[in-house]
């Protein structure tokens, strides 16, 4: 099955777009700035977490992460507000904004990534399958990117886990070149 990726609408990192980076290379960059890095993590289920553990000596850089795939969760642990909630949805640029900075505040962490979405079969409360948000917070303004995944549940949770690692890449990057 070919899987596919779709950025929707102007929710680019300062009109950046990069070709993934390694695990590892995220955290070099990570370590040579001496920031740590935190997740919150709804359709990935601790994917992006398992990723960045996965490599030897990560405990440098990543703080810890919270896996919220309750509605609840989301509200009482990573302090999104309700009103998000009520107006937006789980599903939304504006709750992944507030996940990413939740899990940031409650770890202290440098950098926060957050993963929130569908990732199907079926289509939830009225979202597309496929619809995925991830939200960096870091020192600067949190941004958002908001994707169109295609493929079965476990390739857009997968890709979602690749496009968290990279939007969290690009915010570093943007920070190195002064181009945000």
């Amino acid at each position: 099955m070919r899987a596919e990726s779709r950025r929707l609408g102007a929710t680019s990192i300062a009109g950046m777009t990069t070709a993934a980076p390694s695990v590892i290379e995220l955290l070099e960059l990570l370590e040579q700035r001496g920031a740590t890095l935190a997740t919150a993590e709804s359709l990935t289920g601790g994917r992006v977490a398992a990723a960045v553990t996965a490599v030897p000596g990560s405990s440098a850089c990543f703080v810890g992460g919270v896996v919220a795939y309750a509605t609840a969760v989301k509200e009482s642990v990573l302090g999104v507000p309700r009103a998000v909630i009520d107006q937006h949805g789980v599903v939304s640029a504006e709750c992944a904004r507030a996940m990413a900075s939740g899990v940031r505040a409650l770890t202290g962490a440098t950098y926060a990534v957050s993963t929130t979405g569908v990732a199907g079969p079926g289509d939830q409360d009225g979202v597309r399958a496929g619809t995925v948000y991830v939200g960096v917070a870091g020192p600067g303004s949190p941004t958002v990117v908001a994707l169109e995944l295609s493929g079965g549940r476990s390739v857009v949770q997968e890709q979602a886990t690749r496009e968290a690692l990279s939007a969290v890449a690009a915010i570093l990057e943007v920070e190195e070149t002064g181009l945000g």
